[in-house]
């Protein structure tokens, strides 16, 4: 067990911290959900009925979409696009899909290869780009889910008002939609292309998302 919480600590620590992170945002939307119910001269509901609601939905949804939208953009982007002397990026002089002999592919596979890089044809195509394609499914799907949950939210709000509630195609095209969207968004590309920059000029030792700390601050794809 100890060598499992050893091997396994990144992966524990932050499942750990997403769930306790999660109730609390739980809690807190709650009670801010029906603070507001009384402000508006509402109901109050429980804690089980906000867990179901299109508001937490939407709450929840909404992050996590934008998230899988920084994954799968960096994923993709870090093919082609390089920072010089930054860790997260790699060698300028390794633009592009690289050759086999650098992905270990073909002939250049080994005995621990994964079976899909050593079967060829379609499989290796696809486990080749497996990362990212599951990447951009999970933020399509959770996109989806902000869209839908959002359309119910809102025009449960619409109703409060006594106006008519919209479609959901007519959402899409709403401010509300919009506005949950890209205010994650920009968020996100700021994250990436501060850590991508600040990371060629500032150290954090022993971490792999930085450079030994007496590298040359040109020295790009190494982590310390």
């Amino acid at each position: 067990m100890k060598r499992f919480v050893r091997d396994n600590g990144l992966s524990l620590a932050f499942g750990l911290v997403f769930l306790l992170a999660l109730i609390g945002q739980a809690i807190a939307g709650h009670a801010d959900f029906n603070n507001q119910q009384l402000s508006d001269g509402g109901q109050t509901v429980s804690f089980g009925a906000y867990l179901v609601s299109s508001d937490f939905g939407v709450d929840v949804a909404e992050n996590w979409q934008s998230e899988y939208l920084q994954f799968f953009l960096y994923i993709f982007a870090t093919v082609w696009l390089v920072q010089r002397g930054s860790p997260e990026s790699k060698p300028i002089t390794k633009i592009g899909t690289e050759s086999d002999e650098d992905q270990l592919l073909g002939r250049f596979t080994t005995a621990d290869s994964p079976p899909w890089a050593r079967a060829g044809g379609w499989r290796t195509t696809v486990f080749a780009r497996s990362l990212g394609l599951v990447m951009v499914g999970i933020f399509l799907l959770s996109w989806l889910a902000q869209s839908i949950a959002g359309v119910s939210a809102f025009n449960s709000g619409q109703l409060a008002q006594l106006q008519d509630p919209i479609t959901w195609l007519d959402y899409l095209g709403n401010p509300d939609f919009w506005s949950r969207t890209l205010q994650n968004w920009q968020s996100e590309f700021l994250a990436i292309g501060s850590m991508a920059v600040l990371s060629v000029y500032l150290r954090q030792r022993g971490s792999p998302e930085s450079k030994p700390v007496g590298a040359p601050h040109a020295t790009t794809d190494e982590s310390g």
